[in-house]
């Protein structure tokens, strides 16, 4: 097997155009009436489970706020993170994983919640649980529960099935049903992951000349675990 096949793609950039909306349609909305600057709410907290593509949706958000020219920047808490000085005077600040943060990190994070609210900025957090859950300080808690709070739902396996059988339709193949099961219980289940394996497979197909079947695709996950064990 060539080399090239078992490169699997490097997943797109999220943005809010290819988030795949699922249950999430209001959310979604939500994010694009802010990153168009025509939300009411500027202050807006996302939870869910891990995979259910709340990063993806802050990166979203970010970068289209950065199309539109907005002083903007994505943070990955962590704790020992220090948020930078004057992240206030920014027109959105997006702080993912907020509930990973530190002590230190919790005060900096209830400082520049007031600093981008006096400054009419915006900001967006996400995090594992709703923020009555969370085991931060309770005048942070508090903040990140005054504005928009929205569950990210993730997908489910046929709401997955259908968005790659519509992105391989976008590629000029048609993915049948038992090879999108197949990838649901063989291969990662992100759906990032899922569509760079779809790419990779595509690839494969065309390479050997051989339609995309259940066999055909696993082949290309063998190989691709026996190279990387």
């Amino acid at each position: 097997m060539k080399q090239l096949a078992l490169d699997f793609a490097t997943p797109p950039l999220p943005t809010l155009e290819n988030f795949v909306a699922g249950r999430n349609g209001e959310l979604l909305a939500s994010l694009k009436r802010l990153a168009a600057r025509q939300a009411q709410e500027r202050f807006l907290y996302i939870w869910g489970r891990p995979g259910s593509g709340r990063s993806h949706l802050l990166k979203g958000a970010v970068a289209e706020l950065q199309r539109a020219g907005a002083a903007v920047v994505f943070v990955a808490c962590a704790a020992g993170i220090r948020l930078d000085d004057g992240l206030e005077r920014m027109d959105c600040v997006a702080l993912d994983d907020v509930d990973r943060l530190d002590g230190a990190g919790q005060i900096a994070a209830f400082d520049l919640y007031n600093g981008l609210r006096e400054r009419n900025g915006a900001l967006l957090a996400a995090g594992a649980a709703p923020p009555v859950q969370l085991a931060l300080r309770e005048d942070l808690v508090t903040r990140l529960a005054w504005g928009l709070v929205y569950q990210v739902h993730a997908l489910t396996d046929e709401e997955k099935a259908r968005a790659l059988a519509d992105y391989a339709t976008g590629r000029g193949f048609r993915l049948l049903p038992d090879v999108s099961e197949y990838l649901l219980t063989r291969a990662n289940r992100d759906l990032a992951s899922l569509v760079a394996t779809l790419d990779a497979l595509d690839r494969y197909s065309l390479e050997t000349k051989r339609p995309v079947t259940v066999p055909l695709a696993r082949e290309l996950l063998q190989a691709a675990s026996r190279r990387d064990a």
